[in-house]
């Protein structure tokens, strides 16, 4: 009864970091998981196996839409991942990631295998170059996961028809380890983050905001920089890596908030990088639903964010944070003035209601028990 991960992808983001928890062994799994890997990425392929995952790499591969071309409709790699699901013995492809897509459903198809595709973002739905070759997957596809309503209602009014009934279809929220993003009395702390003394009063220091996730367009750090330049009594440590971090320290410089905005690269562990934090932010043009949000909720972070995407699922405006009336620089701003004039208290409280949101909805358990639902239905 094996499970085998298909992950084509050349950096850290939730989807993979929520493999990491789907995937590794727990006793109430009756499966055996694994990850079979193709990437660029040392640090995607430390994040695995750091993580005790059993994985079957297929070495450093190339990106790009030539190398993806020839991964998905070359002889090569489909049968290097069948010999691996033939080995495996898997009952179940699992895929991630749109480059696992064609190349997964292919290898799936010639090992006799069941395919699950679980869809982390509305990407092949909106992108016209995606579009063609996520529509034969998902025409093959024995199960599809939505991570969030938004994602669903999205797939669903561009691909009703291919998705079929409800019988073929699941919502599936990601799950955050509550017990490992847990308050803590004493927080933790790296070189990077040095624990925040707590202030006499709230105007004592100024506001730590923190922003976790990849640094690219569709994360809109740019938003959060912009915000940030009309609230000058905050700070902002990001938390990520990309192909944006060049351009986002020159328009950090270009704002005058070089002494207000740290960039800390990428962290294999963001507890600290939170626990410094009095704020959790995001500013995602685009999002599925935010497994780094969730992972700041569970420690008792209130969040304050633009609706976007399957955000406003997550965060409930008044209870759990501060949602931005619309999806600018200058609303956002309003929501992050509002946040800090609230007071400590009230910070406190929506962040102990943003923990049990969290236990109650979004935990690991609940995510595994969903996909496992899925699993057995599909190999009776």
């Amino acid at each position: 009864m094996s499970v085998v991960h298909v992950v084509a992808a050349g950096e850290i983001g939730g989807a993979e970091r929520m493999l990491v928890d789907l995937a590794s062994p727990h006793p109430t799994s009756p499966r055996a998981h694994s990850v079979a890997l193709f990437t660029p990425s040392d640090a995607l392929r430390a994040l695995f196996r750091d993580a005790g995952l059993d994985v079957d790499d297929r070495g450093p591969v190339r990106e790009g839409p030539l190398p993806y071309l020839a991964s998905s409709l070359g002889p090569g790699d489909v049968r290097w991942l069948t010999a691996v699901l033939e080995r495996r013995r898997a009952r179940v492809v699992h895929l991630h990631t749109f480059a696992s897509q064609v190349l997964g459903t292919r290898a799936a198809r010639r090992a006799g295998a069941r395919v699950v595709r679980t869809e982390h973002s509305t990407r092949v739905y909106d992108d016209p170059s995606c579009w063609p070759f996520s529509r034969w997957s998902l025409r093959r596809s024995d199960a599809v996961v939505f991570i969030s309503e938004h994602v669903r209602a999205v797939a669903r009014a561009r691909a009703g028809r291919l998705l079929g009934g409800e019988a073929r279809t699941s919502l599936v929220y990601n799950g955050v380890d509550t017990a490992r993003f847990a308050p803590r009395e004493a927080p933790l702390t790296d070189e990077a983050h040095p624990p925040r003394a707590a202030p006499l009063a709230d105007e004592a220091r100024p506001l730590r905001f923190v922003a976790l996730g990849r640094l690219d367009r569709r994360k809109g750090l740019d938003l959060a920089l912009e915000a940030l330049a009309s609230v000058p009594d905050a700070e902002l440590d990001v938390v990520g890596a990309g192909d944006e971090r060049a351009t986002l320290e020159e328009l950090s410089a270009r704002l005058g908030l070089t002494a207000r905005v740290r960039f800390a690269g990428h962290r294999g562990d963001v507890r600290a990088a939170i626990a410094a934090s009095d704020l959790a932010l995001s500013s995602a043009r685009e999002e599925g639903l935010g497994v780094a949000l969730l992972e700041a909720m569970a420690m008792e972070r209130a969040v304050v964010a633009v609706p976007t995407g399957g955000i406003p699922e997550i965060v409930r405006d008044g209870s759990t944070g501060w949602l931005a009336r619309a999806r600018t620089a200058e609303a956002l701003a309003a929501a992050m003035r509002t946040a800090i004039a609230a007071g400590a208290a009230e910070r406190g409280r929506r962040g102990r209601a943003a923990r049990a949101r969290v236990v109650e909805t979004f935990s690991l358990d609940a995510m595994r028990a969903g996909y496992e639902a899925i699993y057995a239905r599909l190999t009776r």
